[in-house]
């Protein structure tokens, strides 16, 4: 029941298609149901009046044509364990959630195979699209990627309307590592303009995060191609560059120098950059070299560290600039 699930309610609502909300709390549910306002979520924005809201996995499921999953990240192993025994078995789940799994390094796709078995038809939305933007009614593109043409093709065509436009794609792997790294980027990104270190450095920052992002999807062996689309540099351009980002608004608030704690307990929303940037951290050095980590990673590497405590997000920007020259483009395709 958070705001992108009410998002796709309303791109639902545009093509005149039912959607039903699962929420944990029947306050909500009665809400939404009377008012069709949330009262959290996006609460001045008005919500479709064919939208239902119930906290009856049964009422919910039983007869949906398609499940979207729109759970956080860290939360959704569990959810998905405890909602297993509902979800009929030959409904495709369509999966907005982004991140990597803290301890498992775990992305959507594993987690959901673990989860309910690899029989299930899954499909994955990415792509620069602002829960709030979409309730306004204005324009977004997205990528709705699956090892299964059809489910994908079907999903693209029955989300897509004047306003929101889906694509297609085969590689799941980089839509999903896209779509977490790009958070990770969004915390560099916030605690550069924290910092008051202009524009230039801003789209240093940023051009040189997509550029990881394209590494770290060679070395897990997704297409690399994928990184200059909707789900690579679109969603990080969006993120890092829009005000509506909650991963930008944590590194900004960091850099002025308020406690990681204190940040997220007053944020509206789950910032999933935070868990992504400490497991992608620890997922890259299965397969990279501690003492080589923070030369080919700086951005990630460091984002890490900052959220740790070990350095401050002024010398975290420092030690960037001070990393030895070399080819602007080594390694950034596998070399």
């Amino acid at each position: 029941g958070g705001a992108f699930s009410l998002a796709i309610a309303k791109v639902l609502s545009d093509k005149d298609i039912q959607a039903t909300l699962l929420v944990r709390n029947d306050t909500i549910a009665s809400y939404i149901n009377e008012y069709h306002y949330h009262p959290k979520y996006l609460s001045d924005l008005k919500l479709p009046t064919q939208l239902y809201a119930t906290t009856n996995p049964v009422e919910a499921l039983k007869d949906a044509n398609f499940i979207i999953h729109a759970v956080p990240m860290q939360n959704s192993r569990e959810f998905l364990t405890k909602m297993k025994d509902y979800l009929p078995v030959k409904t495709p789940i369509l999966s907005v959630t982004k991140g990597v799994e803290i301890g498992t390094f775990a992305l959507m796709n594993d987690i959901l195979v673990d989860t309910l078995g690899s029989n299930r038809r899954i499909a994955f939305l990415s792509g620069p699209s602002f829960a709030k933007e979409i309730m306004q009614g204005k324009p977004a593109a997205v990528v709705i990627a699956s090892s299964d043409d059809s489910l994908s093709s079907e999903l693209a065509e029955i989300l897509s309307s004047k306003s929101f436009r889906c694509h297609t794609s085969r590689d799941v792997l980089g839509v999903e590592l896209g779509g977490a790294i790009k958070n990770v980027i969004a915390l560099a990104a916030g605690m550069c303009e924290g910092l008051d270190l202009g524009m230039n450095a801003m789209s240093s920052l940023v051009t040189r995060g997509c550029v990881e992002m394209g590494k770290m999807g060679l070395l897990f062996g997704a297409d690399v191609e994928t990184f200059v689309g909707l789900a690579g540099v679109g969603d990080t351009f969006g993120t890092c560059l829009g005000p509506l980002s909650r991963n930008r608004q944590v590194g900004f608030r960091l850099a002025k120098g308020e406690k990681l704690e204190d940040v997220l307990n007053s944020v509206d929303g789950v910032s999933e950059g935070v868990y992504t940037a400490l497991a992608l951290h620890e997922l890259i050095k299965t397969k990279v070299k501690p003492e080589v980590i923070d030369f080919k990673f700086p951005i990630i590497s460091g984002v890490a560290s900052i959220l740790q405590g070990n350095i401050t997000p002024a010398y975290g920007m420092k030690k960037l600039m001070e990393y030895p020259v070399r080819d602007e483009n080594r390694g950034a395709t596998g070399r």
